[in-house]
């Protein structure tokens, strides 16, 4: 297998801001692109919201990265940005809408200096909506878009996703963006702008509550707690077993015959009342008694070996502590144990895709902020880039 990564040789400049733009710019370093983070004096603001200390959220999402502080607010910080614009093939931000324009580094004066850098904005709401202009983060967003309204127990308020998830899910679809632009750069030549909003892209993940509410408006659930508010299944919930809970799953008739089946019940598994999902639904409330029945007499490593071995959708319900300290993930390479000189020991998350041409890139630890901006810069000078702007010369 090739060394590197699939994306090594790639120059990617990364503006990004919290969790959008980094976690776009993490996914190039760990597919061997060579990332560099710029940073504000002082740091990314999300190295800063931990009560003083340094966030381990920061260490996570520069992995693998470089560090130049710059000071887009004066001449000399915009000149050198414009000196490693013209040096890479791809430039990541997510600030507010009209910053980059401000700072006289939009996507017009960016591409006129380098035609095939191809430029990826993540924003809360598109360049040509009416919100364009709100101030958005995860919450609002998850608020605006309805992943609020579908959270949470029926009788209770709204909840949000407890994951910055729309966050993410921004970040993923920039990438995927950039990829596309980078692709049809091989053909033609130049670079393009790619702009996603996180508005847009929390949109499709309720395509099956939206559907649901369609095909039944009048009686369709916004919230369903654990359970399912939108197709008619059963069992499908949160249940208890001896050291804390699993879920349990039946999508289909099939799930609920074996289900029963690894349960010890045959006479559940054999009644024709039970036999489909919108029965068992009308009678979710003995249904679901008859499942904890079973899963209170187990742990759940044992009730998740018997769902697996039935090939019932199923899995514990674990802890944060439970979940950063998995053998299994860091034996596949997804948790990466690596220092910190104030955190200690941070578990660092590796590269979810797999290639089978080229191997995985370990991350490598997070620099603080600007730790290469005198050797980044120096380079530039070295290859005959000058780095001051026009007014200092």
């Amino acid at each position: 297998m090739a060394a590197g990564g699939p994306l090594s040789g790639l120059r990617v400049i990364d503006l990004g801001q919290v969790y959008l733009g980094p976690y776009c710019g993490l996914m190039f370093a760990l597919m061997g692109a060579e990332v560099i983070k710029v940073e504000p004096p002082g740091g990314d603001s999300i190295r800063g919201v931990a009560g003083g200390r340094e966030n381990p959220a920061a260490m996570m999402l520069n992995s693998s990265k470089q560090s130049v502080v710059l000071d887009l607010r004066s001449d000399e910080g915009r000149s050198a940005l414009l000196a490693l614009a013209d040096t890479a093939d791809v430039l990541i931000e997510n600030s507010r809408p009209g910053t980059m324009e401000k700072l006289g580094l939009g996507w017009e004066t960016l591409s006129a200096r380098n035609p095939r850098l191809v430029m990826g904005s993540g924003k809360g709401y598109a360049a040509d909506s009416v919100y364009r202009d709100a101030p958005a983060m995860d919450f609002p967003i998850q608020a605006l878009t309805g992943l609020i309204s579908v959270t949470g127990f029926p009788d209770g308020s709204p909840v949000k996703c407890g994951a910055a998830i729309t966050d993410f899910l921004g970040g993923i679809h920039l990438f995927g963006g950039i990829m596309a632009a980078l692709h049809a750069r091989g053909t033609t030549g130049r670079g393009d702008y790619v702009e996603i909003a996180m508005q847009d892209v929390a949109h499709h993940t309720l395509a099956s509550n939206i559907a649901s509410f369609l095909l039944a408006p009048d009686g369709f659930v916004d919230r369903a707690g654990n359970s399912q508010a939108v197709l008619k299944v059963a069992p499908y919930d949160l249940f208890p077993a001896q050291d804390g809970q699993v879920a349990i799953m039946c999508l289909n008739d099939r799930h609920w015959e074996q289900l029963s089946r690894a349960m010890g019940r045959p006479d559940l598994a054999g009644d024709p009342d039970l036999a489909k999902g919108p029965a068992r639904c009308a009678r979710r409330a003995e249904v679901d008694g008859w499942v904890a029945e079973w899963t209170t007499k187990h742990t759940r490593a044992e009730i998740f070996a018997a769902l697996s071995n039935a090939h019932v959708p199923g899995a514990p319900v674990r802890t944060l502590a439970e979940v950063v300290s998995d053998d299994d993930m860091r034996a596949r390479g997804m948790i990466h144990d690596l220092p910190h000189p104030d955190l200690g020991t941070i578990p660092v998350p590796g590269l979810p895709m797999r290639f089978a041409r080229h191997d995985r890139v370990a991350p490598k630890p997070a620099p603080v902020a600007g730790a290469d901006t005198a050797r980044v810069l120096d380079a530039l000078r070295q290859a005959g880039i000058s780095t001051l702007s026009e007014d200092s010369n």
